[in-house]
């Protein structure tokens, strides 16, 4: 018999970014009372600006949403079968942006806030926590991000014995849309790919020519950067948002088949092809801020301006937000985690979303998601459900808990690396002469997006609401 809502131990969420605002929710749709801790805006952050929860501090983007093709659409897939609360508002607050779903930020955060504040089983308690709550307080998901507080992060170093590891992860620039030169900047998606919220002209594209594009690199490396403290100099950078003077100092060619790749490109006011092309992707609804993609920097802001004023269509940019650089802490998963992200000396207390050695946003809700399912299951006396391997939350839980090496680990994106191979049933293609072919490219990619989905809805949903939910 299941108990009733007033005799269920409340868990306690701490940290309210994508990760335990999709945890609190997850467990408090499951009918189990949630405690939301979340220091914000009584403490901020080096990279926070308000007090919302599930704030995007870097890129407004959740990437690609295609579903049949790529590991991220097929994690925002799997997201939306099991009724995420981030990928519902994400949808709501869609811009244009090509093959990806992008969000407004405001309205994203702001919704997401609402949500959480009138569900009847969710409380949002606007304190820091400093230590590791002990057993009394019952199930806790720690979900408090790269960004975790100084008190918290010693905490969590003091129970593991383990030295928390660190990257820097940086903030792209962003440009009030009115100062942008249309003389010279087009919009255009690369290969003129439309999204689901798109229409194939999603991002703003400058184009340089060669010298242009030299200069702009001598004048990168040649910047003034923001210092760092000694703790932080050996710190490693995440190669999936890594500054973009970091990458140009490994050869002058590197953004050029980076962020900076001209191809899939028609300058329509030149018969010469670009040799770069900088885009800029619509940040908000009302298309009056664009961020520059893939311009992470730790420049200082000085030169960030006259550097990124370089660009042709970027002469005259006035500036919204100027790029920066936050470091971001998470823990050795795979040896501090069991398969249910517990954590091993203290199974009351589980850790979720970026913490954890996932990278991205949804890969950081997605975690939350399932750690938020897992907790309301022990509350609830239940077997926790962990998804199939073959699924894409299933794959990220399995590298974090012990798929990757603990010697070497790093944050990781969602990826079909991670995935089991497909078998030789699913890895072959039947010809109409009878013979096989093995499966390459895209449809290699459906066939683990197709076993990913079939197997998720097995485990977790009828078949009519997953046809239903699919198909809608």
């Amino acid at each position: 018999m299941q108990k009733n809502n007033k005799d269920i131990k409340p868990i306690h969420v701490i940290g309210a970014g994508l990760a335990g605002s999709e945890a609190a929710w997850q467990a408090a749709q499951m009918g189990v009372p949630v405690i939301l801790h979340e220091m914000r805006p009584q403490k901020q952050t080096n990279a926070h600006q308000t007090g919302y929860c599930a704030e995007l501090v870097c890129s407004n983007s959740f990437r690609s949403d295609d579903a049949e093709h790529n590991a991220v659409g097929l994690l925002h897939a799997e997201m939306r079968l099991l009724d995420s609360l981030i990928m519902e508002q994400g949808d709501k607050a869609a811009v244009p942006a090509g093959g990806a779903l992008a969000v407004d930020r405001d309205i994203f955060a702001e919704n997401v806030t609402k949500a959480l504040q009138n569900h009847p089983l969710i409380t949002i308690d606007y304190s820091e926590i400093t230590e590791l709550p002990d057993a009394s307080w019952g199930q806790v998901i720690i979900a408090t991000g790269p960004l975790t507080s100084d008190p918290l992060a010693q905490a969590i170093r003091a129970e593991t014995g383990e030295d928390t590891l660190a990257f820097f992860d940086a903030i792209a620039p962003i440009v009030h849309a009115e100062s942008i030169n249309m003389d010279i900047a087009w919009f255009q998606s690369r290969y003129d790919k439309a999204g689901p919220s798109g229409t194939g002209k999603d991002y703003l594209n400058c184009p340089m020519t060669k010298t242009q594009y030299e200069d702009f690199i001598d004048a990168l490396l040649s910047a003034q950067y923001a210092e760092f403290k000694d703790w932080e100099k050996d710190t490693p950078y995440f190669e999936g948002c890594m500054p973009i003077e970091v990458a140009a100092s490994r050869g002058k060619e590197t953004l050029r088949f980076g962020p900076m790749k001209p191809v899939g490109l028609t300058n329509p006011y030149s018969d010469e092809p670009p040799y770069a092309v900088v885009q800029l992707r619509q940040d908000n609804a009302l298309a009056t801020l664009y961020n520059i993609v893939g311009f992470q920097t730790k420049m200082k802001y000085g030169d960030q301006v006259k550097v990124l004023r370089m660009i042709p269509g970027l002469e005259n940019a006035e500036f919204a937000r100027l790029g920066g650089l936050h470091r971001n802490t998470f823990i050795n998963s795979p040896i501090l985690l069991d398969e249910t992200l517990r954590l091993k000396t203290k199974p009351h207390i589980r850790f979720a979303g970026q913490i954890t050695g996932c990278e991205g946003y949804v890969e950081s809700a997605s975690i939350g998601l399932i750690a938020g399912r897992f907790a309301a299951c022990d509350a609830l006396g239940l077997e926790p459900k962990r998804p199939p391997e073959t699924t894409a939350i299933g794959s990220l839980i399995g590298h974090i808990t012990g798929g990757a090496r603990a010697e070497t680990f790093q944050p990781m994106n969602i990826n079909f690396g991670l995935f089991p191979p497909l078998g030789k049933d699913k890895s072959y293609a039947i010809l109409p002469n009878g013979k096989r072919k093995r499966k390459k490219g895209k449809d290699k990619k459906k066939a683990y997006s197709d076993r990913a989905l079939h197997d998720l809805e097995q485990l977790y949903i009828s078949e009519e609401t997953y046809r239903t939910k699919r198909h809608a």
